[in-house]
């Protein structure tokens, strides 16, 4: 189970007292607590809405960088070392990681919004609908792809290349030196346990609202907050069984089961679902995606005032999630990616997740907004329904809400599942054995955390759900810039000791390779 010293670490210690207060006051003054966290998200959005735009732009162009530079050709381990899981695999596992309850949730209700109420164009127009799609591809392509793959580039160079703990604290050495062993350390680690927490806690929430409306529309289920409770209490109880236990295997099984059952899922709709609108909309959405890219990275619309509300809404909303989710999806795909090249890695986790989230945008997208136009109570559901009420104008409507609500179940399970794992890691001086009690800490944190958030949300119990996100992504950020920084000046030093350049060619380099291994022996 570890020892004392590993389970009450200063990072727990400091971590778990500020989450205890936050879900305190929470459930205490819940109608406070979500007119406070609304005021500061909306003058963090208003205040830092550039930096967010302008922060997440360099980070996928240091990505792109990467990929062209000779620092690429640096592997996340040693230089003998081989990737522990063969290339199917891996990619599969980036497929997983890119799966998640927000996919389920906003893949049909988003594009929607956006058609309802677009960026800039007029509602319902084929304007409107162009931009739905450029726009859900926007949220959900590079960029966030992008801050996953600098926190785990930093992680994984770090830990397998350079001997360091799990900590993301310690990826920041080649700038802050051994100040990382101390209290500035401490300081690090516990900004980003904050963040996987909140990142975390805000998918549970949105899946608890989702299952919830799957039950309310299929079985009349009430759709309110003690339900929603009720939901995370008894998904709390199967992912801490799962935790105490160390069912490896089970999440094992669980997260193969999430492909197939969005793989089912996305294969039915491009067959019953408007599938040359489907084909149509994703061509031509990518297409624009692209060609609007740079452009919409920065825009932060300062004199349109209808964009500068939907950018507050949609995107620097995404913004912050994708930010405060980073450690926890950084430290999974680290951990599987050793023994690959940092070009490799950067190519690979740009454009697997990428495509399938394009490819289910427009499956779930193209197919809700066309049935909306003919049916349009679809538009009139809040968020949670809509795909259930578009699921019941399909052939097997029923039989597809049941797997729905089965993915959604799953994802929540493994999510929080591993969500533990991580946060007893990062609290635990980067231990992998983490205490089941520690583990056991922080899956209790998350779910009253989640649910505190449900209370202050209002009727939707989304409005504290974006807020949190929002709020907990700022001071993480510095903590991603500097991870750049300093995996860049390590990176580059090492660049040099090898004699690396975009002119090296293959044989120079295993020459180098051998050179290290040489000395890593002496």
């Amino acid at each position: 189970m570890g020892d004392g010293k590993k389970q009450f670490s200063s990072v727990f210690i400091f971590s778990a007292t500020i989450v205890g207060l936050l879900v305190l006051i929470g459930a205490i003054f819940p109608a406070q607590f979500g007119e406070i966290t609304g005021y500061i998200s909306t003058w963090v959005t208003k205040t830092f809405g550039w930096y967010y735009m302008l922060l997440y732009t360099v980070i996928l162009g240091f990505c792109v960088f990467l990929v062209f530079s000779p620092i690429g050709k640096l592997k996340l381990g040693k230089p003998s070392d081989k990737p522990e899981f063969h290339t199917v695999s891996w990619l599969a596992m980036l497929f997983s990681a890119g799966m998640g309850i927000g996919l389920v949730f906003y893949g049909s209700s988003e594009p929607i919004s956006h058609y309802l109420a677009p960026p800039t164009a007029d509602a319902e127009t084929k304007a409107a609908m162009s931009e739905a799609f450029k726009s859900a591809f926007l949220d959900y392509g590079f960029h966030p792809w992008a801050v996953y793959g600098v926190v785990a580039l930093g992680l994984a160079y770090s830990q397998f290349r350079k001997g360091e703990n799990g900590l993301i604290s310690r990826t920041l050495r080649p700038v802050l030196g051994d100040r990382v062993d101390g209290p500035v350390g401490v300081i690090v680690d516990v900004l980003s346990v904050f963040a996987t927490i909140i990142g975390v806690a805000v998918s549970l929430g949105v899946g608890a609202i989702q299952i919830n409306g799957g039950l309310n529309y299929l079985f009349g289920v009430p759709n309110n907050a003690l339900i929603q409770g009720i939901i995370i209490a008894v998904v709390t109880v199967l992912f801490l069984y799962s935790a105490w236990s160390g069912l490896s295997k089970g999440i094992q099984y669980l997260s193969n089961l999430n492909m197939i059952l969005a793989g089912l899922l996305l294969v039915v709709i491009f067959i019953v679902g408007p599938t040359m609108l489907i084909v149509n909309m994703m061509t031509s959405g990518t297409g624009d995606y692209l060609n609007t890219l740079i452009f919409n990275s920065l825009d932060v619309a300062p004199l349109n005032e209808q964009k500068a509300e939907w950018l507050q809404s949609w995107t620097i909303y995404y913004w912050g999630w994708w930010m405060s989710w980073s450690p926890f999806v950084g430290i999974f795909i680290a951990r599987i990616s050793k023994g690959r090249s940092i070009r490799e890695f950067v190519i690979a986790v740009l454009g697997v997740p990428v495509v399938i989230s394009i490819i289910w945008f427009s499956a779930f997208g193209a197919t809700g907004i066309d049935i909306g136009q003919t049916h349009s109570g679809i538009f009139k559901m809040p968020p949670e329904t809509q795909l259930f009420g578009i699921f019941n104008e399909l052939p097997f409507g029923f039989i597809l809400s049941i797997i729905a609500l089965a993915l959604i179940s799953s994802f929540f399970i493994t999510s929080a599942d591993s969500a533990t794992f991580v946060l007893g890691m990062q609290t635990a001086y980067g231990t992998l054995n983490p205490s089941g009690f520690v583990k056991i800490i922080w899956g209790l944190a998350l779910a009253a955390i989640a649910y505190v958030l449900l209370l202050a949300g209002g009727d939707t119990g989304l409005d504290a759900l974006q807020s949190a996100a929002i709020i907990s992504a700022l001071p993480f950020s510095f903590v991603v810039i500097l991870m750049m920084i300093s995996l860049y000046k390590d990176g580059n030093e090492e660049r040099k000791q090898l004699g690396l350049s975009l002119k090296t060619n293959e044989k120079q380099f295993e020459f180098y390779k051998k050179q290290v291994e040489e000395n890593d022996k002496k």
